[in-house]
């Protein structure tokens, strides 16, 4: 039993989190914008007490990092506040269906935010100062685009351990999938639309390329481990004529114990071997961004925590890898250990019906509000 967790648990008030959550919903943050929500969040942090530091990012963009307890702290809870742009800016914001809220953002964080928002709060209304552990609060900017706001955050301060809330459905991840980005350019000769045979189709080239590529073992989505998508196809535009350039982007999401250079390497292989199969295949391959996964075992003490919490409500732990791309990544990367943990599913971020259920949100509070008890 972690000391006094029954007693932050009752002071975590569900009508003050859901208006949290139903407040930045509503406020619309998307990467590179995010200075309204920071603006909320800082309030309602400033309210409660706290001295509230921002961290320059650049000009109007800043995350917001809060600390407890009389020591630096070991463990932060660490959310990103920021989103995809909206697929409509008319109904971007929140919709209540009882339990379920839906929204830009809900899951994809502002549901995990939000909860730990409220276990601050909790943790912080129910011990007083000399009790309260030494934990920090962190919330980002940037992490939809480059993640620039944990990289701003990363140059000053590298906790051992953080919780990130991506949706995860609330399965505790102590491992996280690599990423890695690839780029390729076709090339081909632009004739008119009505005499074909008199140039070369780029995009031809490349729907060709990419079945290529498909037929290899590695991209078997049955039974192969790594998940990939093409994100985009684009050929020139220059009216009736056959386009003589197109470029398609592949997202390919790695196994824990996968390095993307690896993967690279087999690409470039099938990617050369192409031109024994597709005519007069003129081809560019680029990787701009590549990001290796970790596998931080279940052994841990924090891993045991969770275990332990999760027995106290009931819940069964199920730990799992988190299979997309995060700032866990960055803080992996920069020696610090982090949980992906958060309300939500990934199933839904990013799409026009992203939802939250509000008792995962409630549930993510507790979680939160325990770990910092029992890290800090």
């Amino acid at each position: 039993m972690i000391p006094r967790v029954e007693e932050v648990w009752r002071a975590i008030d569900p009508v003050r989190l859901r208006r949290t959550l139903l407040d930045m919903v509503d406020i619309y943050s998307p990467s590179g914008k995010e200075e309204d929500i920071q603006l909320y969040l800082e309030e309602v942090l400033s309210r409660a007490g706290f001295s509230v530091e921002r961290q320059v990012v650049e000009h109007e963009r800043y995350n917001l990092r809060v600390t407890m307890g009389g020591n630096e702290p070991k463990f932060y809870l660490a959310g990103h506040v920021d989103t995809v742009p909206a697929w409509d800016l008319e109904e971007f914001g929140a919709h209540e269906e009882g339990d379920i809220i839906r929204g830009l953002g809900s899951a994809d964080m502002k549901g995990g935010c939000a909860a730990m928002v409220e276990a601050w709060l909790a943790l912080a209304d129910a011990l007083a100062p000399e009790e309260r552990p030494s934990l920090g609060l962190l919330l980002v900017v940037g992490e939809e685009e480059n993640g620039d706001g944990s990289a701003v955050f990363l140059e000053q301060c590298r906790p051992p351990w953080v919780v990130i809330g991506e949706p995860t459905g609330l399965v505790p991840c102590f491992a996280h999938f690599g990423y890695l980005e690839a780029g390729f350019v076709t090339r081909g000769l632009r004739s008119h639309s009505s005499l074909p045979e008199l140039g070369h189709n780029a995009v031809e080239s490349m729907l060709r390329l990419l079945l290529h590529l498909g037929k290899d073992p590695i991209f078997d989505r049955e039974r192969g481990e790594i998940v990939y998508s093409i994100r985009e196809l684009s050929s020139s535009r220059a009216g009736f004529v056959v386009p003589d350039r197109c470029e398609a982007w592949i997202d390919l999401h790695l196994p824990p114990d996968m390095a993307p250079a690896a993967l690279q390497e087999s690409i470039r292989r099938i990617a050369a071997d192409a031109g024994r199969f597709i005519p007069d295949l003129d081809m560019e391959l680029s990787f701009d961004f590549a990001s290796p996964g970790y596998d931080l075992g279940n052994d841990s003490r924090p891993a045991g925590l969770v275990r332990d919490i999760y027995t106290q409500l009931g819940l069964r732990p199920g730990l799992s890898a988190f299979r997309s791309h995060s700032d866990g990544n960055l803080f992996h990367a920069a020696g610090t250990c982090p949980i992906i943990l958060g309300p939500g599913l990934l199933e839904s971020a990013h799409t026009p019906d992203e939802l939250v259920a509000f008792g995962e949100v409630a549930e993510a509070a507790r979680i939160y509000a325990a770990l910092g008890l029992g890290m800090g």
